[in-house]
């Protein structure tokens, strides 16, 4: 197909064609917007997390949350909002912190899913745009046929044939713009739900952490020093010499 014939194709297809065009740009555009924001989140969020929970693990709850503070991971807010509630509920060991990594982890969720509804919207809305320019473009090749033949015509199928190959470009367009759409959420889709699972694991695994630190459970002992490391042993005077 030539480039002429695409452009006579889109002169033909009117506003339902154009309707199309633009719910393809539309999810080409969310699509690389939500690319741009799910890039490097795992890697972030488990760097983060490891970096935390090595700081609860020696007590240093200061520099857990400093390190929370200055990333700018999404697990930094679970984590800074389980502080939150730790400081509000020391006389309950920790009550509520649970919930509140909890609630924060469905609003860092919601964030990630954002604009995904309009791929799924497109995805499911753009065949039958294409399929309602089809019936339109049928409706009007057979009314310039009964023109035709009042006019005197032959009524022969040519214009017919004609005027409906050329409807049928908008299912044809509608379909493709569909299966893009659709191409685009599920890969989202995947991808967020391991986003989401590995969130959970490091918002268990805090928890878990804070709690033993609110409460109060010792740190493991340290390594007794080895017969190499102690140092020799200084020789006491006899009281009989003395």
């Amino acid at each position: 197909m030539s480039l002429n014939d695409i452009l006579h194709y889109l002169r033909l297809g009117g506003v339902t064609l154009a309707l199309l065009l633009l719910a393809s740009v539309v999810a080409l555009v969310v699509a690389v917007e939500r690319l741009i924001a799910l890039w490097g989140v795992s890697e972030r969020s488990r760097t983060l997390g490891e970096t935390v929970n090595k700081h609860l693990l020696r007590g240093d709850m200061a520099a857990a949350r400093t390190a929370a503070e200055r990333s700018d991971s999404v697990t930094a807010d679970i984590f800074l909002a389980g502080f939150d509630r730790l400081e509000r509920s020391r006389t309950s060991g920790g009550a509520g912190v649970e919930a509140a990594v909890e609630r924060e982890r469905a609003q860092v969720g919601l964030k990630l899913r954002r604009h995904l509804w309009v791929l799924a919207t497109i995805g499911s809305i753009t065949p039958f745009v294409g399929l309602f320019g089809t019936v339109a473009g049928i409706m009007r090749s057979f009314k310039d046929l009964g023109l035709d033949v009042e006019a005197g015509g032959t009524g022969g199928s040519a214009a017919v044939m004609t005027g409906i190959s050329e409807a049928l470009v908008a299912t044809a367009v509608g379909i493709l713009v569909a299966v893009q759409a659709m191409l685009f959420y599920n890969y989202f889709q995947a991808r967020l739900s391991r986003v989401l699972v590995e969130l959970r694991l490091l918002g268990d695994e805090f928890v878990e952490l804070l709690k033993e630190r609110a409460s109060g459970v010792p740190l493991p002992p340290e390594p007794a020093p080895t017969r190499e490391s102690q140092p020799p042993a200084v020789p006491r005077p006899d009281p009989k010499l003395a």
